[in-house]
């Protein structure tokens, strides 16, 4: 993989006030020589003519670095050329790069896996920086870094030291298996390691939710009876007319979604067709139907009435705590000092905006306290759960098999010790970097 020498515009495409192109192999310095007319300094920008190496036209003239490696984000010899970011500059320069010997465009995330390749990060550091190149929100932000800068490695880390040190008074015990006295030792040192990595590893997998909230976001579902103004409080929500508001009811018919960052959190509001009991319709039949599996879906309800509207009540076949939301108290006389909360419902009114703000602070709340948000998360994708549950399933039959002879409780020692390894891309990781590394956009 290492032998091409490969390039991409690593800046977002369009018209632009500057443009980034990176290049990483072995090619690097020619490239330089040929386009740049030599190689500038070790992680200096200097700035230089960049020509056609063929014809000797003046492409642009723009900063040029260059990084030697092994201490450039690949490990390899890089170079990053800033030139203006018009399309027609972009577009002379990655053409003249693709002319020149041993040079090809990189896949996504090829930068990234030859730096893993290169042993500059892990596979937990890789997937941290894909997210932090996604991040929406400050949270998000916080969470990938957390995963970039090795934190969650260092914890993975304390882990496999644990699991070491239970293989190595196993590997001890085997060299005096005739010893009944050092086995039973040994297997008295490895217990409470055993216990006490199995038990973190336990908690750190029921946090799993958490960072998964963080990273994908949560989804909060608007639900009530035919205009209680549901549709408002969305468009309220969003800032723009997200949803069609009218005084038919049954207006809404499928679910309408507006996607929020709330104080750092990523939240997806559901706007749902009207629940009412009687003979409706076909199409407001499934459009309620879809109401009530955006309910069970989400990870929280806000249930909407109205003073003039009959309350039919949260459905019994929905078995989480909604939070309950009066609107239209604009309509009440003395609305302004009962908006807020007030006796376990948030008075609210999407046409005014009062009240929108308590809401808000209230949802995150809510959220925060389910999910406890606090803290960064280690598990953040359904492979680091999978890799943990199969490490639990490994340590918990070596306390199984206590009484069996050491040669089994080593091998499901270095199982656990395998099965972990697979986080950070220490072992048996071939059949799944190109899922993750895939994902990368160009340029990474």
């Amino acid at each position: 993989m290492t032998k091409d020498t490969i390039f991409a515009l690593a800046s977002g495409a369009g018209l632009a006030g500057v443009a980034v192109i990176r290049i990483s192999g072995p090619a690097v310095r020619q490239s330089l020589d040929a386009m740049c007319g030599g190689v500038p300094p070790d992680h200096r920008a200097v700035l230089r003519q960049i020509s056609d190496s063929v014809s000797g036209e003046l492409l642009d003239i723009g900063l040029v670095m260059f990084f030697a490696g092994p201490g450039s984000f690949t490990g390899e010899d890089c170079a990053e050329l800033q030139v203006h970011g018009g399309p027609a500059v972009i577009r002379s320069v990655l053409d003249c790069l693709s002319a020149l010997p041993g040079l090809r465009p990189a896949a996504a995330g090829e930068f990234s896996r030859r730096a893993f390749a290169k042993g500059k990060m892990d596979l937990l550091m890789a997937e941290g920086l894909a997210d932090l190149v996604e991040a929406e929100t400050a949270a998000q932000q916080q969470q990938a870094l957390f995963h970039l800068r090795g934190l969650s490695s260092d914890v993975v880390g304390r882990w496999r030291t644990a699991i070491t040190e239970a293989i190595a008074l196993a590997e001890a015990a085997i060299d005096f298996v005739e010893e009944e006295e050092v086995v039973g030792e040994a297997m008295a040192g490895i217990r409470p390691v055993v216990v006490g990595l199995r038990d973190d590893l336990h908690r750190h997998l029921r946090d799993a939710r958490k960072g998964e909230v963080v990273r994908d976001g949560v989804r909060v579902t608007i639900a009530g009876a035919p205009n209680v103004g549901k549709s408002s409080l969305l468009n309220r929500l969003a800032g723009r007319e997200a949803a069609i508001v009218t005084e038919l009811p049954g207006t809404t018919r499928d679910v309408i979604e507006v996607r929020l960052d709330i104080e750092g959190l990523v939240v997806t509001f559901s706007d749902t067709a009207g629940l009412r009991e009687g003979l409706v319709d076909r199409v407001e039949a499934i459009g309620m139907e879809r109401s009530r599996m955006a309910m069970v879906a989400s990870d929280l309800v806000l249930w909407l009435s109205a003073p003039e509207i009959d309350d039919p009540g949260v459905p019994p076949d929905f078995d989480s705590q909604a939070l309950r939301v009066q609107n239209k108290v604009d309509l009440i006389a003395g609305s302004k000092s009962s908006c807020g909360e007030l006796g376990g419902e948030y008075r609210v009114s999407a046409h005014s905006g009062e009240g929108i703000d308590q809401l808000l602070t209230a949802i995150h709340e809510r959220l925060s306290a389910v999910y406890s948000l606090k803290e960064p998360a280690v598990v953040v994708r359904e492979r680091h759960r999978y890799a943990l549950a199969e490490t639990i399933g490994d340590l918990d039959a070596v306390l199984e098999g206590e009484n069996e002879p050491i040669e089994g409780i080593a091998e499901n020692l270095r199982l656990a010790a395998r099965a972990l390894g697979t986080l950070t891309g220490q072992v048996g990781v071939e059949d799944i970097l190109d899922s993750i590394f895939s994902r990368f956009c160009i340029g990474k």
